[in-house]
C-alpha cells in the first residue's frame, strides 16, 4: 500500500516535469507531452484568475473588465505569483512554454481587433476625418517633443538605456513608447463603455491606430541602429503602406462575394468561416513578417470587410471564444515579463512619476487641445484625451522588444510598466468622469456593457 502511494505521488509529483532525454545543460527536455500538459493548465488557470479579477475589477474598482484581465496576466507573473511561489509559478509557466504561449496570445489579439476592424464606422470617420487626423499627429508630436526634453537626462543615470546607444536611438523608443495608445484596450474599453457605435469612439480608435502604427514605425527605425539594418525600416514602412493601399483600391471589390455568399443563405456557412479566417490569418502574417505588428493586419482586413449580416454571422461565431479564452493569453504572456519590484528607491521612485507626469501630459493634454482645436466641445474632447491616454499591453509589447535587444534596462523597463499600468486603470474612471456619466443622462450614450 506504501508502495502504492509513494508510486501515486511520484507520478503526479512528476506531471509539471519534462519528460525527454538529457540536453546539453539541462537534466531533460520537454517533449510535445509536456507542452500540451503545460498548455491546458496554464488556460485553465488564465480563464479562472480573468475572470476573478476582472469581476473584482468591475464590483470594487469601477473598473472594466479588460482592466481585470491585465492585472490577471501581471498578477501570475513574477510579480506576485512568482515573488510568494516561485517554484509554484515555475512549474505552472516553464519558461520553454513561453513561445507556444506567445502564439496563443497574438492569435487573440489579433482577431479580437479584426473584430473591432469589422465594426468599424467609416462614416463617422469620414465626418470626422479632421479630427482623428488632427488628435492623431498631436499623440505623436508631443510625446516626442517631451521625449527630447526629458531623455538627455535619463541618459545620465546608470542601468536605464543601453550603455552604448545614441541620444536619438534613446529619444525615438521613449517618444515611441510615449505616444502608444493601448489599441486593443482602447477598442476594449469603447466597446465596454457602450461607444462603439458613437463618433467619439470612431474617432479615438482611430486616432489611436495611427499612432500605434506610426511608434512601431518608429520602433523599426531604432531596431535598424542596433544591427537590423536599413531595410527593416523600409520593409515595415513601405511595406504596410503597399499593402493599406492595395485594400483601400481592391479590399472591398474582392472581399464583396463573401457578404453576398452570407445574405443569399441567411447565415454563415462553414466553407465562408473558412475563408475569412483564412483571409484574417495571411493579413496578420503579413503584417508581422514586415515588422509592424500582425493586429494591425486582423484590423485592417475587418475595416473592408463586407457588413451587414456577415457580421452579424461572424460576431456571433468566432467573439466569445476570442474574448473569453484567447485575449486573456495575451495578457498573461505580458504578464509573465514584467517585475515590478525593480523600481527599489526614492530616486528612482521620483523618476518612474517623472516619467508618468509627462506622459499623461504629453498624451491627454496634447489630444485634448487638439480635439478643441477642431471645434469639438470641451466635454467631447476630455473624453477623447482619456481615452487616447490609456496605454494597456501595447505598451508591455514595445517595451519588452526594447528589453530584449538592449536599448532599455530593466529599471526603466519596470517604469514605463508602470506607467502603462496606471494610465490604463485611470482611462475609464477620467472618460466616465469628464463625458461618460453626462452622455448616457442626456441618452447620448446607451447603458455601459460592463
Amino acid at each position: 500500500m506504501n508502495d502504492m502511494i509513494d508510486s501515486f505521488r511520484h507520478v503526479a509529483g512528476g506531471m509539471l516535469s519534462a519528460h525527454g532525454p538529457a540536453v546539453p545543460a539541462s537534466a531533460t527536455s520537454y517533449v510535445p507531452g509536456d507542452y500540451s500538459i503545460h498548455f491546458f493548465l496554464q488556460l485553465a488557470i488564465i480563464i479562472l484568475a480573468c475572470r476573478l479579477v476582472s469581476w473584482f475589477a468591475q464590483r470594487v474598482l469601477a473598473q472594466p473588465p479588460v482592466v481585470g484581465e491585465m492585472i490577471a496576466g501581471v498578477l501570475l507573473g513574477p510579480s506576485l505569483l512568482g515573488l510568494f511561489a516561485p517554484d509554484l509559478q515555475a512549474a505552472i509557466f516553464p519558461k520553454e512554454t513561453k513561445n507556444i504561449l506567445y502564439a496563443g496570445a497574438q492569435l487573440g489579439v489579433a482577431i479580437y481587433m479584426f473584430l473591432v476592424g469589422l465594426t468599424l464606422r467609416l462614416d463617422h470617420f469620414q465626418s470626422k476625418a479632421k479630427s482623428a487626423m488632427a488628435v492623431s499627429a498631436s499623440g505623436i508630436a508631443a510625446p516626442f517633443l517631451i521625449a527630447a526634453l526629458i531623455t538627455p537626462m535619463l541618459l545620465t543615470v546608470p542601468g536605464l538605456f543601453a550603455p552604448n546607444i545614441g541620444t536619438g536611438s534613446a529619444t525615438l523608443f521613449l517618444g515611441a513608447c510615449i505616444a502608444l495608445t493601448a489599441f486593443p484596450m482602447l477598442a476594449r474599453i469603447i466597446n465596454e463603455r457602450g461607444l462603439s457605435d458613437s463618433p467619439l469612439g470612431t474617432l479615438s480608435l482611430t486616432a489611436g491606430a495611427f499612432d500605434d502604427a506610426a511608434s512601431w514605425c518608429v520602433l523599426a527605425v531604432v531596431l535598424a541602429t542596433f544591427g537590423g539594418g536599413s531595410g527593416v525600416a523600409i520593409l515595415a514602412i513601405g511595406g504596410a503602406i503597399l499593402y493599406i493601399g492595395f485594400l483601400f483600391a481592391f479590399g472591398r471589390r474582392l472581399l464583396a462575394p463573401l457578404g453576398r455568399a452570407v445574405e443569399a443563405r441567411g447565415e454563415m456557412s462553414m466553407n465562408v468561416l473558412a475563408i475569412t479566417l483564412m483571409l484574417f490569418c495571411l493579413s496578420a502574417f503579413i503584417m508581422d513578417a514586415i515588422g509592424v505588428h500582425g493586429i494591425f493586419g486582423g484590423f485592417i482586413l475587418g475595416v473592408f470587410m463586407p457588413r451587414g449580416l456577415f457580421v452579424t454571422e461572424l460576431k456571433k461565431k468566432v467573439e466569445p471564444l476570442a474574448v473569453v479564452l484567447l485575449l486573456p493569453m495575451f495578457f498573461t504572456y505580458s504578464g509573465l515579463n514584467t517585475r515590478m519590484d525593480m523600481v527599489n528607491s526614492g530616486a528612482l521612485l521620483l523618476i518612474a512619476l517623472g516619467i508618468l507626469a509627462a506622459s499623461i501630459a504629453a498624451k491627454f493634454g496634447a489630444c485634448y487641445l487638439a480635439a478643441r482645436a477642431c471645434g469639438e466641445d470641451n466635454r467631447t474632447a476630455l473624453g477623447i484625451g482619456a481615452l487616447m491616454n490609456s496605454r494597456g499591453l501595447m505598451e508591455l509589447i514595445i517595451i519588452n522588444i526594447g528589453l530584449s535587444k538592449g536599448i532599455i534596462g530593466p529599471t526603466l523597463f519596470s517604469m514605463l510598466v508602470l506607467m502603462a499600468i496606471v494610465t490604463t486603470m485611470m482611462a475609464s474612471p477620467l472618460f466616465e468622469w469628464v463625458y461618460g456619466r453626462k452622455a448616457r443622462a442626456s441618452g447620448e450614450l446607451g447603458a455601459a456593457t460592463a
